[in-house]
C-alpha cells in the first residue's frame, strides 16, 4: 500500500511549476529522453519556448522512439491503467512514439509528481530491460496544464485523441492502437 501525503499545491521540483491538489484533473505529457533536437536540449529551462513549439517537435516523432514498439506502448499504457480509480481517475490518453500525452484526476492523498514518477521509474526499468540498454529513458521532468472546466476537458480530450492525426500516423483517432479514442470506440 502506498502512503498518501498532503497535496503541495503549487510547486517547482525543477525548473517547471506543477499543481497538485486532490480532485485536480490534470493534462500531462511527459517524454523520451532524446525527443527533441538538440537546440531544444533543455526547453524546461528556456522558457521563451512556448509549448506549441515544443508539441510541434514532438509530433515530428524525432529521437529513437521507442514508444512506437508495441511491446513498449502496451508496457506504458498498462502502467496508466495500474492504479486507474485508486491514486488517480483516467479519463483519456494517448502512448506517441516519443511522447505520452494523459487526462487524469488525481484522488486524495496521490500527488501528481508521485503518479508521474511512479509511472515512469516502472516503465523506464522495464523498457530498457526490453531494449537491452542502460541509462535514461525518459525526460527528467514533464508538463501538466490544470483542466478548470468542463468546456476544457472536452477540448482537452479531442486534442489528446487527435494528436495521432495531428502527426500524419493514421488517419482516424480510432485507427490509433494506444489511444484512449480505441476504447471509447469499442475496438
Amino acid at each position: 500500500m502506498v502512503e498518501t501525503k498532503p497535496h503541495l499545491g503549487w510547486y517547482r521540483p525543477h525548473s517547471l511549476p506543477h499543481f497538485d491538489s486532490p480532485e485536480a484533473t490534470q493534462f500531462v505529457t511527459f517524454r523520451l529522453v532524446d525527443s527533441l533536437p538538440t537546440n531544444f536540449a533543455n526547453p524546461i529551462d528556456r522558457m521563451e519556448l512556448n509549448r506549441r513549439q515544443i508539441e510541434r517537435e514532438l509530433d515530428r516523432g524525432l529521437g529513437a522512439c521507442w514508444l512506437g514498439m508495441s511491446q513498449i506502448a502496451y508496457l506504458v499504457q498498462q502502467a496508466l491503467f495500474a492504479f486507474d480509480q485508486e491514486r488517480y481517475r483516467l479519463w483519456a490518453w494517448c502512448i506517441m512514439p516519443n511522447h505520452v500525452h494523459c487526462l487524469f484526476e488525481t484522488i486524495e492523498g496521490h500527488r501528481l509528481g508521485d503518479i508521474i514518477r511512479s509511472w515512469k521509474k516502472y516503465t523506464a526499468l522495464r523498457a530498457n530491460r526490453v531494449l537491452q540498454r542502460d541509462g535514461a529513458f525518459w525526460q527528467r521532468d514533464y508538463f501538466d496544464r490544470f483542466v478548470r472546466n468542463e468546456e476544457q476537458f472536452g477540448r482537452t480530450i479531442d486534442y489528446i485523441e487527435r494528436n495521432p492525426v495531428k502527426a500524419g500516423l493514421c488517419r482516424h483517432p480510432i485507427d490509433w492502437k494506444w489511444s484512449s479514442a480505441r476504447f471509447r470506440s469499442g475496438e
